[in-house]
């Protein structure tokens, strides 16, 4: 897989001091928008995480719940090859119906995010999947939601993780699958929870 990471490697930009100064942006909107390179990423992810292997109770993936917005690029193709349900975790008040919520504080904000509670239920298995994985803030709130609404979180899966920001480390027991990786500031092939190369 390192000569097809090499080539997404390729497809993310990197941008100093955006959207604040001080912050170090990674954008992979090019890689979402080349057709296959978003194909190897889901097929990355989905044939990761297929089995349910790294769940908790070993049984398939029920539900993704993918971050607003980029996330939602990958989140949605990795349900369908999964045979589950997409969820959406949005900004507070874009939900309607009743909403689970926590906040996270960011680099260069605080945010309140929120998802619906009603398609989980206790033995919900949930993939929670992002664009770029950093400090993991927004992923620690979206583990919150899923386990306050019942649902078991079967792991966390990026596109690309900034390795410096230790975003893996603060999701604890969270098994963690990035196809990318970002270390002093070269793009290279990600890691699963195991640290195997993907």
């Amino acid at each position: 897989m390192a000569a097809r990471s090499d080539g997404l490697a390729s497809l993310v930009r990197v941008f100093d001091d955006w959207p604040r100064a001080g912050v170090t942006f990674h954008d992979v909107t090019p890689l979402l928008a080349d057709a296959g390179g978003l194909r190897q990423v889901v097929t990355a992810i989905a044939d990761h995480f297929a089995h349910g292997i790294v769940d908790a109770g070993g049984g398939p993936v029920t539900h993704v719940a993918g971050i607003e917005a980029r996330g939602f690029a990958v989140a949605a193709p990795v349900a369908l090859r999964l045979d589950a349900g997409f969820l959406p975790v949005r900004r507070a008040g874009r939900l309607p119906a009743e909403v689970e919520s926590a906040e996270c504080i960011l680099e260069y904000g605080t945010e309140l995010l929120e998802m619906q509670r009603a398609p989980l239920h206790p033995g919900s298995s949930v993939l929670i999947v992002d664009d770029v994985l950093g400090t993991g803030a927004t992923a620690e709130a979206v583990v919150r939601m899923v386990r306050r609404c019942g649902g078991e979180v079967a792991g966390y899966a990026c596109v690309a993780e900034v390795a410096a920001d230790a975003g893996r480390e603060r999701l604890g027991d969270v098994p963690v699958l990035s196809v990318l990786r970002v270390e002093s500031g070269q793009v290279l092939p990600g890691v699963d929870h195991t640290g195997r190369g993907v």
